[in-house]
């Protein structure tokens, strides 16, 4: 299968639109070695012709516009899109419907809970059924489904979605409890090589619960929001830790309780052919390419998502 990065960045993208901060004025003026990055999102495909958008951010439309293979190739209207498959109901992951709205149907993948909160609480899916048919496709935890395709054959995709544990609500949530499906990640598996990807561009702790769903993954796309859990802090933005936020930082500095490990540490240990860094915040130094956090990212074996990466698994 075919794995193609659409936006790497975490919600505001990169540079973000608001930001004064010295990375977002260094990739705006060009005097630091980086690439700017749209919101995070990414294409799947078994054939390189039929694809399922995991998360479908606000910056869809560029994103598309930016990948020829999701450019309509038939008929006056036409999309190879075939399924989008959302692993929360933040408004990074899930704006970018609205963008997909000119088309007859969608067939969106979510657990119930992310379905109640995009129909109840922030009816994205009841403003989307205006333009278009949505059909619900439902995502229960540890059950593997088959991705269809348009014309009902089988995409050759299997998709099963595991809770990450995530203590986090969606800030427009009416309830505050959290819920094991609020926040999943996905492990992806092609029928015909039976190699597997997981995508877990949210995590809160690489527990055992987590780890155990990174068993035989060829490879991992995961959370690389903040270098360190106070990093919003350190630069005046928020008084919000990376983990309060829902992410768990890639250093161990300044982590609370002390014990805890950043994830560097944890996946460097890992038995996974190819781990890459996405959902990358702003403010994060392994934006910047020649910066000493990037330098040992990459030596410990780990790759930085950029947009537009491509790979093969």
């Amino acid at each position: 299968m075919w794995v193609h990065v659409l936006g790497s960045a975490a919600g505001g993208g990169f540079p973000q639109w608001n930001c004064h901060c010295a990375q977002c004025c260094g990739v705006r003026d060009g005097s630091l070695p980086c690439l700017p990055r749209t919101q995070s999102s990414i294409a799947i495909s078994a054939d390189y012709r039929h694809w399922f958008l995991f998360n479908a951010s606000p910056d869809i439309r560029s994103q598309i516009n930016a990948f020829p293979a999701l450019y309509p190739q038939r008929d006056v209207r036409h999309t190879p899109i075939q399924g989008i498959i959302l692993s929360d109901a933040e408004m990074d992951h899930t704006l970018g419907l609205l963008s997909l709205r000119e088309t007859c149907m969608h067939h969106i993948y979510t657990t119930k809970w992310v379905y109640n909160a995009l129909t109840q609480w922030h009816p994205i899916l009841n403003t989307l059924r205006g333009y278009c048919d949505v059909d619900w496709q439902p995502v229960h935890l540890q059950v593997p489904i088959v991705l269809w395709n348009r014309d009902g054959t089988d995409s050759g995709l299997r998709c099963q979605a595991f809770t990450t544990l995530s203590t986090k609500t969606v800030a427009y949530a009416t309830v505050s409890a959290t819920h094991p499906e609020s926040t999943v990640g996905y492990r992806i598996t092609d029928t015909r090589t039976g190699q597997s990807l997981v995508y877990m561009p949210t995590v809160q702790e690489l527990n055992d619960t987590v780890i155990c769903q990174l068993q035989s993954c060829a490879c991992l796309l995961v959370d690389g929001t903040c270098w360190y859990d106070d990093e919003l802090v350190r630069l005046g933005i928020s008084s919000k830790t990376a983990r309060s936020m829902g992410h768990l930082s890639i250093s161990s500095d300044g982590l609370s309780p002390p014990a805890l490990q950043g994830s560097l540490e944890q996946l460097a240990s890992l038995p996974i052919k190819r781990i890459v860094y996405i959902h990358i915040n702003n403010t994060n130094p392994i934006l910047i390419e020649n910066s000493p956090q990037r330098q040992t990212v990459e030596a410990r074996g780990i790759q930085v998502a950029y947009d537009g990466l491509e790979m093969e698994i």
